[in-house]
């Protein structure tokens, strides 16, 4: 019989802690994997303030985790990133050395941390790639953030050379699905789309105004394949370095098309219009899915459009229960 493995994901309540939650029950009715060896315990704010070293000291003793998702962030879409630089680089700084430590404390076998791509270089070559982290200054918009999620790079090789700690991370491209935050002044844009799209329809408009010029391209992951991912980088993936865990990047698409996207799966019947006098921040940042593929080759993504339905239907079923 295996040895068990108690597996803490902080961030727990959120949009890919619940996705993680939701791929781990459907695994266990559907028996597609051998898990019941493990045990799941997912951890919200409410459980923990993580900016607090006691009260994440506390977490770990009542839990005694083997192993540890690390999801749990300050986070925001690109305006509210610009209006809180500072507040984004302190708190998650906090938030990441009393994990990563209380993780070496409590001998944490093994430790899978959430970057982001927009820690890379604003001034790069693209695709960017998992050897690109470090190579200059990210886009200024959102600084804070993206410095503070380089930094668990910096602190898994550190626990890796002096400790021999199996610390990782992962890089998402944007990640989008049920249980996001849906706030009109901090969420990102797929969901703050979806969220403006339904209050135009109930207040029976006929236009809708995406803030920017709708030209900038981004790759978006539904959150259960990114769950997916996480599981498979969890039981398969031990190497320091990162991954990304991205769409291919064929399937970049506008932020024009997701609004196209997004008022298809609305059925909203009116004209969209675009605010170019709001900024676009980043341009593109494609992100090389290739160390992926060449690790888990027969990995299917959901469609984009398929993905984008199952969301906004999440949304109009879970609103009043939602984030916003």
């Amino acid at each position: 019989m295996s040895e068990e493995k108690k597996i803490l994901v902080t961030g727990g309540s959120g949009l890919v802690g619940q996705a993680i939650k939701a791929v781990v029950e459907r695994e266990r009715l559907e028996k597609l994997n051998s898990n019941d060896s493990e045990c799941w315990i997912f951890c919200g704010s409410k459980d923990a303030d993580l900016r607090d070293k006691t009260e994440t000291d506390a977490l770990f003793e009542k839990h005694k985790p083997t192993h540890v998702i690390h999801l749990a962030a300050m986070v925001g879409g690109l305006f509210h990133n610009m209006a809180h630089n500072l507040d984004f680089f302190r708190e998650n700084m906090s938030i990441n050395d009393n994990v990563l430590q209380a993780s070496h404390k409590y001998n944490v076998r093994k430790v899978v941390s959430c970057l982001s791509t927009c820690i890379f270089p604003d001034k790069t070559t693209y695709p960017i790639d998992e050897t690109m982290v470090h190579n200059g200054p990210p886009h200024s918009s959102n600084f804070g953030y993206s410095y503070a999620k380089r930094m668990i790079d910096i602190l898994n090789r550190g626990y890796s050379e002096q400790h021999g700690c199996t610390f990782t991370s992962v890089v998402p491209c944007n990640v989008f699905g049920p249980h996001d935050n849906f706030s009109l002044t901090s969420s990102h844009v797929v969901p703050a789309l979806i969220r403006r799209m339904a209050d135009s329809i109930a207040n029976g408009e006929s236009e809708f105004t995406v803030l920017g010029s709708g030209r900038p391209l981004r790759q978006f992951i539904y959150s259960l394949d990114l769950a997916r991912l996480f599981l498979w980088v969890l039981r398969n993936y031990d190497s320091v370095e990162p991954i990304i865990l991205s769409v291919d990047e064929e399937d970049e698409v506008t932020i024009s098309q997701v609004a196209e996207a997004i008022k298809k799966a609305h059925g909203f019947q009116g004209e969209i219009v675009y605010d170019t006098t709001k900024a676009d921040g980043q341009y593109k940042k494609t992100a090389s899915n290739k160390k992926l593929r060449s690790l888990y080759k027969d990995f299917e993504f959901t469609p984009f459009e398929i993905a984008i339905q199952e969301t906004v239907d999440w949304f109009k079923t879970n609103r009043e229960c939602a984030r916003t």
